[in-house]
């Protein structure tokens, strides 16, 4: 406390102010413009781009961001423990014992603007191991309901009698759907 005193006493200061101005330049501090000091124009300018380009940023489309297929076992569980490395390694054991294996899970990030039909559907469409000379096909449809903002997590689920005698899955294709039009997809690479 008593260097601050020392420092700043009036006698320290009015030794700086008369220290030569090559030792301590003349520092000037520029701050920015307030909106209220901007030319009436340019604040229009500003304004008519925030509305232009503002709902565009959050409505760019529908997307299938992320589709994450994942085997379940008995329990429905994924994985062990939250930790992606634990899901990782679990999902590597279910793939090499597929007698522990009830399930595959499709997990799949989407976003949708608002649209008038409001009619999405998350469709789900497999290839399996052929079967004589064509491969097992199937399509699992979830039902979305409508949001506004950020994008979602949904899960379409393949389980019980129908994955037992569907065998393993060999492509996958994920498409997002107002009504009967096709807003996005994502697909494996062997589709």
């Amino acid at each position: 406390m008593t260097y601050f005193y020392h420092c700043f006493r009036p006698t320290a200061l009015a030794a700086l102010r008369q220290f030569p101005a090559r030792i301590l330049p003349n520092i000037q501090i520029e701050f920015a413009p307030s909106l209220a000091n901007l030319d009436p124009m340019m604040r229009w300018l500003m304004l008519l781009l925030l509305v232009t380009f503002a709902p565009s940023a959050q409505a760019a489309g529908a997307r299938v961001y992320k589709v994450l297929p994942q085997f379940l076992d008995a329990n429905g569980r994924a994985s062990l423990t939250p930790s992606l490395y634990d899901r990782d390694a679990y999902q590597a054991i279910l793939r090499r014992n597929p007698e522990k294996r009830t399930a595959l899970r499709f997990d799949v990030q989407w976003n949708a603007p608002v649209t008038r039909t409001n009619e999405w559907k998350l469709r789900v469409e497999l290839r399996g191991v052929p079967e004589g000379k064509q491969p097992r096909q199937a399509v699992l449809e979830l039902p979305l309901a409508p949001h506004h903002g950020f994008s979602r997590w949904d899960s379409v689920v393949l389980k019980g009698d129908e994955y037992k005698a569907f065998g393993d899955v060999t492509a996958w294709r994920t498409t997002l759907w107002d009504g009967n039009q096709l807003l996005d997809e994502q697909k494996s690479f062997l589709w």
